[in-house]
């Protein structure tokens, strides 16, 4: 057992520890002098031999096409060799060491191989490294093929191999959207649960009631769950030229009413078009819903539609996907609901298994040697569609680097890395509101989120390779989660969610024995709802009666009162009346000494 954990521990550091200078650049010119030179990337194993990093260091040679031959035997080459020259050959038949020994031998100044598969790094072993004193590296069909079209075949090339920055501006973006993405859906979640569990005793038939209820998440739901998740990313890994439509079919539905759901509540606040629907018997219709409503829904679909159908365009779909992902993480943190931190506590622990073993396990098990979660976030290089999945936020590359050329043109963060975190904060702040805390625990376990997506970035530029982001954003979030609440001592009330009132508010005294003072009269005021005072607080014994009739305009006139701060922004009390406010001498008057 200590002996194939050894084993595991250094396959793990091999695996991190893996060459990351494998990407360079070609640079081509035509020797007609016709079209500006241009840069294609290049894969190469620096173990042959280094490329210079600056191009003004780098040798312009001719490139010989040798398509034609594999380069696998001596009846392959030239007659006059490829002195001073960069043959073009095809890949297959033999080893590239073969082929770099034959190139070497006849004069030439590096090798170019043409591969129509998956680009890998030309291996070999360390005599032959030894050997060898050429460039080795591969060329796309497709690029060898953009090359010919653009400049010809008399061109000159020059292999080179620039450092990539550090740190990509586009990391800015990303973080300043993540962390702003799961501070408004954290606080928007949190706050409309709270007002629908005190007004929920209410009665609103009206037709603009909301229909969509918060789902609280069980163990059991978080059970089946992860095990989705798990089947539906390997079926991805291998289906996926067939599964990515339905992916991207649903991310279209989802997304749309994700932008729909948070473009509502501000249309409802607009002061004109608040014309309804004719009576009618139509399915979704009957309920009569507003014109300007049934125009947002209409823009909300058009807007995923154009998406959809310019989803490939990589100059601006990005921003149009960006925004539609945001807006769904938004109405997904506003309809999924944690009722316990035990519940935040299981989700995201059984994701950190989750994220670290399809990243950092799955390479020992797959025939590639790639991660199941990194190949298909990114899209295998050998899809047939050449269709990425939409459950990201990409920014593209900001820096000059020719290598934002080669495969990693846009930096990824997957909708999981910003939900599952966002679910946490939304609880957080929930129980801010009802323990009234200042909203500490939202704050701090939003700052943890920031802190340890910059953890993640920093992981990533120095492994160079994709990082789970639960990985760092889990321990830092729940061991704050957990420090700010053994520092307020509420750890029995925040572990279980018993700080929550419940949906139907009981009496804290009986009306029936007059003004009493409540039971539990040492309970401190901040575990009292607010708002309920005003409400609940009996006539003070020395007021004289009134008449049924006034009684109840003024409680009519007191609930109009209390209803002013409502969402919606009605009130039906009389012209004249002074509203209360609370705290007011009005308030304070009724409250039993």
């Amino acid at each position: 057992m200590a002996a194939a954990l050894v084993r595991l521990v250094t396959a793990f550091l091999l695996l991190a520890a893996q060459v990351t200078c494998e990407y360079g650049m070609v640079h081509v010119v035509s020797q007609s002098g016709g079209p500006k030179g241009k840069d294609y990337c290049i894969l190469y194993n620096p173990q042959w031999a280094h490329l210079p990093q600056d191009l003004s260091k780098a040798s312009l040679l001719q490139l010989s096409d040798w398509t034609s031959s594999l380069l696998c035997s001596p009846g392959d080459l030239p007659a006059s060799g490829f002195s001073d020259q960069i043959p073009l050959v095809a890949r297959g038949k033999c080893t590239f060491y073969e082929k770099a020994r034959l190139a070497q031998g006849s004069g030439a100044r590096g090798l170019l191989i043409v591969s129509t598969e998956k680009l890998v790094p030309p291996g070999g072993n360390k005599t032959q490294y030894e050997e060898i004193g050429i460039p080795v590296a591969l060329l796309s069909h497709k690029d060898m093929l953009a090359i010919f079209r653009r400049f010809g075949r008399a061109v000159q090339v020059a292999l080179y191999a620039p450092n990539e920055p550090v740190l990509d501006y586009n990391m800015v973006i990303i973080f300043v959207m993540a962390v702003g993405t799961v501070a408004i859906g954290g606080y928007w979640a949190g706050s409309g649960d709270v007002k629908k569990r005190y007004m929920k005793h209410k009665r609103d038939d009206g037709p603009e009631k909301q229909e969509d209820e918060a789902v609280d998440v069980t163990p059991v739901m978080i059970c089946v769950f992860v095990l989705t998740c798990c089947l539906m990313l390997v079926l991805l890994y291998y289906f996926y030229d067939q599964l990515v439509y339905v992916i991207i079919a649903i991310f279209c539905l989802a997304s749309s009413t994700g932008l729909y759901s948070c473009l509502a509540p501000c249309v409802r606040r607009l002061p004109f078009c608040k014309c309804r629907v004719p009576d009618n018997s139509l399915p979704y219709f009957h309920k009569r819903p507003q014109a300007r409503m049934l125009l947002l829904a209409t823009l909300c679909v058009a807007v995923s539609v154009v998406w959809g159908v310019f989803r490939n365009e990589d100059q601006w779909a990005w921003i149009l996907q960006d925004a539609l992902g945001i807006a769904f993480c938004l109405y997904m943190l506003k309809t999924i609901r944690l009722p316990t931190f035990k519940a935040c506590t299981l989700l995201l622990l059984v994701l950190f298994i989750y994220d670290v073993f399809f990243v950092f396990i799955t390479p020992f098990l797959t025939k590639s040697g790639n991660s199941i979660m990194v190949e298909v976030a990114t899209g295998p290089s050998d899809s047939a569609t050449h269709e990425k999945l939409p459950m990201v936020l990409k920014v593209p590359r900001l820096n000059a680097s020719p290598l934002a050329l080669c495969d990693r043109p846009f930096s990824l963060l997957g909708f999981g890395d910003i939900l599952v975190p966002g679910l946490l904060v939304a609880y957080c702040h929930r129980f801010d509101i009802q323990v009234q805390s200042s909203r500490v625990y939202f704050v701090a376990c939003t700052i943890a989120y920031g802190i340890g997506l910059l953890v993640t970035f920093l992981a990533l530029v120095l492994m160079q390779r994709g990082q789970p982001a639960l990985l760092y954003l889990v321990p830092c979030m729940l061991v704050t989660s957990c420090a700010v609440v053994l520092w307020r001592r509420e750890l029995g009330m925040f572990w279980t969610g018993s700080g929550f009132v419940k949906d139907q508010p009981q009496l804290p005294w009986s009306p029936a024995k007059g003004p009493q003072p409540p039971k539990d009269s040492d309970t401190p005021r901040s575990q009292q709802p607010p708002g309920e005072e005003l409400v609940k607080a009996p006539l003070p014994a020395a007021q004289p009666p009134e008449p049924a009739s006034s009684t109840s305009e003024e409680a009519r006139a007191t609930a109009s009162a209390q209803e002013a701060g409502s969402p919606s922004g009605c009130t039906t009390e009389p012209k004249g009346q002074d509203q209360v406010l609370p705290g007011s001498p009005a308030v304070i008057h009724t409250m039993p000494k």
